[in-house]
């Protein structure tokens, strides 16, 4: 398999975060930007399997008392209408992060692999593209799972709609692998964060802890090939796939500026990951 010069930045990004603390003369890390204002869905698309875009079908996607919720009060049996909340805007090199829980009961017609199931779809294609009855974006899916009250059942899982990547050296095409994170029982409020470095590198986190990584985030392969066409950049988007879910805060800093020097990309990564960021519940 071939190393690429992205790949060889990823390498030196998977070093032990080294960042002690600031100096005085350190340049101010970039801030967050939030994505959601907390009033109105004003900067996102909604694609719902079996509707037109934009059709928020049964007002799936709402805003209500400050929070970005998804719902599904309105639907007599789920019938696989997966829905997409995507960003307007597109990203390649960025650290997103999002608060969400898992509220009430799952839909009628909910998959049993869908409870407490739901999703940050990144590296993702427009919706513009999707079919009308294409049920998930191509996209890697950081997958959100909510415990069920027994047994183990991490979140911040990745997923391969219509892609693969690669860890420990081999492409990976297992449809989902789990992380190493928590069981999160119950309504509590969790903290998903996502570091995407283009074609490179992504990193999962947990209520601050480090709980899964891989690298070159690509394409199926086209025929016989082993490696697929990497992705370097793509939409954002939440899902909905029949559980309730409330987001909180979804926001992002884009790194993008950095891309072209690795030695400041790890300077900034390593101070912005030194800070342990948990949700108050």
């Amino acid at each position: 398999m071939k190393l690429n010069v992205l790949l060889k930045t990823a390498v030196l990004l998977t070093a032990p975060l080294l960042f002690l603390g600031s100096s005085k003369t350190a340049a101010p890390l970039p801030k967050w930007v939030q994505m959601f204002d907390g009033k109105d869905l004003k900067g996102w698309d909604i694609k719902i399997r079996m509707h037109d875009l934009n059709d928020n079908y049964n007002n799936t996607f709402r805003v209500e008392n400050g929070q970005l919720e998804v719902r599904y009060d309105k639907y007599t049996n789920f019938e696989k209408q997966y829905g997409h909340l995507f960003y307007k805007k597109q990203f390649s090199h960025y650290l997103i992060g999002v608060e969400y829980r898992f509220v009430g009961e799952q839909v009628n017609g909910g998959e049993g692999w869908a409870l407490r199931n739901s999703g940050i779809m990144i590296h993702g294609q427009d919706p513009k593209t999707m079919g009308k009855d294409q049920d998930f974006p191509n996209s890697i899916e950081v997958q959100l799972l909510g415990g069920t009250g027994s047994g183990k059942r991490p979140t911040c899982n990745v997923c391969t709609p219509g892609t693969q990547y690669v860890q420990h050296g081999k492409v990976i095409k297992t449809h989902c692998v789990e992380s190493n994170s928590p069981t999160f029982n119950g309504d509590q409020w969790v903290r998903a964060e996502v570091l995407v470095l283009g074609d490179s590198i992504v990193v999962h986190y947990v209520n601050g802890q480090e709980v899964l990584r891989y690298q070159q985030p690509q394409k199926d392969p086209v025929g016989a090939a082993e490696e697929g066409a990497l992705l370097k950049s793509g939409t954002i988007s939440l899902q909905s796939e029949s559980h309730p879910i409330d987001f909180r805060k979804v926001e992002i800093i884009n790194l993008e500026k950095y891309a072209k020097d690795p030695k400041k990309l790890k300077e900034v990564v390593d101070r912005l990951m030194s800070e342990k960021r948990v949700p108050k519940q």
